[in-house]
This record gives C-alpha cells, structure tokens and sequence, in this order.
C-alpha cells in the first residue's frame, strides 16, 4: 500500500511523474525498483527495449523487450523511443508510447535507466521527471554484489567495475541521492521521494479550488 493513496489527492486532472532510477551496475537499482512496485499500485514500470540477451530467469515483455539490433535500429529510425543509448556494449531503449498514455492518464511511471538515458529523459520530460541515483556503500560490497548474482561473465564483471569511476560522477545531475546499505532501507528511501513529489503544489491541480472553500466559510 502507498504511502498515500493517489486516488485521494486533491481532486482536479493531474499528470503522472517520470521517477526515474539510475546506478552502477550493480548498486541495486533493480532490486529497489522492484520493490517499490510491490508497495505501490499507482505506478507502473517502464520495460525497456534491448539487444541484450536474457539473463537466467528473465522474460521477454516483463523484464525487457528483447530484440536484435536490426529492429531496434528500425525503432530509432522510426522515432518509437523516449530515449536510448548504449550501455556496456549494448543498446536500450525507452518505448514512448505507453509511457505518453500512462502520463495522459495520470499514472505515475517508473525507469529503470542509466545516467545517459536519464540525461535524455530530463531534456524531453523538464519538470515531469523526478531523478535518483543508487550509490553503492562501498567498492568492496559492489564487487561483491556483482559476483553474487553470477550472471555475468568475469570479463563483463571487470569491465563493469572499471566504469565505476565514471559513473558515479553523474551523482549530481540528479534531484536525489541514495547509498543502498539495506535493501528494505532503500525501498522505504524510495517510496518517500515519491509521496513527497505527488504531493508537490504543482501535481495537484485541484488545490487552488479546494482550498477557496475555506475562504467562503462563515465565521
């Protein structure tokens, strides 16, 4: 259950939030965001489109969209993204259409990207993204979170460890920071950044008129 209902936000025609999460690899992004999805039913993740194959575990059309490169070239082509990029050697790519509907519709979206994406985002979206960037707590425990999950290669761990140092220095481009120490930490972190953000003057569009109410009343 949210934090607060979005149903009973001031009345008046509101448009959804881009909460946008970004990390290094393996800073726990994922994990986090998945989290906040099993607390909150008034957002909706944004599946993204990739040349990535699948790792152990993962569906097409419910962790990403996979396709190969042709087709995600035709995509780019066609003007079907939000945003891409390319990502440790391969391309991902946000689908705009259901994220225009869902915004229209009032429904707050959630990203999981990288900074690259996110840059691209806050140049299309302005004051409709929210941005938070997932820090590890230290280099250590990110190596070790990296071959934990075991579903990369070693050279891809290597790799992924040496763009550390680039990465993170993408921190202040975003609205807020978060150092992933607890994973429950972190989800409780990230469902009070968006309650604070729906409740924002600007996201409630029927709040001058709700307020006059009191202006009228007899004293």
């Amino acid at each position: 259950m949210a934090l607060v209902d979005v149903s009973e936000l001031v009345a008046g025609r509101r448009r959804g939030l881009m909460l946008v999460v970004s990390s290094p690899s393996g800073a726990g992004k994922t994990s986090i965001a998945r989290g906040l999805l099993a607390r909150d039913d008034g957002i909706t993740m944004s599946i993204s489109v990739t040349t990535r194959p699948p790792r152990p575990g993962e569906r097409d059309g419910v962790d990403y969209y996979f396709v190969d490169p042709p087709t995600f070239e035709d995509m780019c082509q066609k003007g079907a993204f939000l945003e891409h990029a390319v990502v440790y050697g391969h391309r991902y790519g946000t689908p705009r259409a259901p994220v225009e509907e869902a915004l229209a519709a009032g429904r707050d979206v959630l990203f999981d990207i990288d900074w690259q994406g996110a840059q691209q985002l806050r140049e299309a979206a302005g004051e409709d993204m929210v941005g938070v960037f997932i820090l590890p707590p230290s280099v250590e425990e990110l190596e070790r979170r990296l071959r934990r999950r075991a579903q990369d290669p070693e050279e891809t761990v290597r790799y992924r460890l040496a763009q550390l140092a680039s990465d993170v220095t993408h921190w202040a481009e975003y609205d807020y920071v978060l150092i992933n120490r607890k994973l429950d930490t972190s989800i409780a972190a990230l469902e009070a950044i968006l309650t604070a953000e729906r409740l924002k003057r600007r996201r409630q569009p029927g709040l001058g008129a709700f307020v006059e109410q009191f202006r009228r009343t007899p004293g």
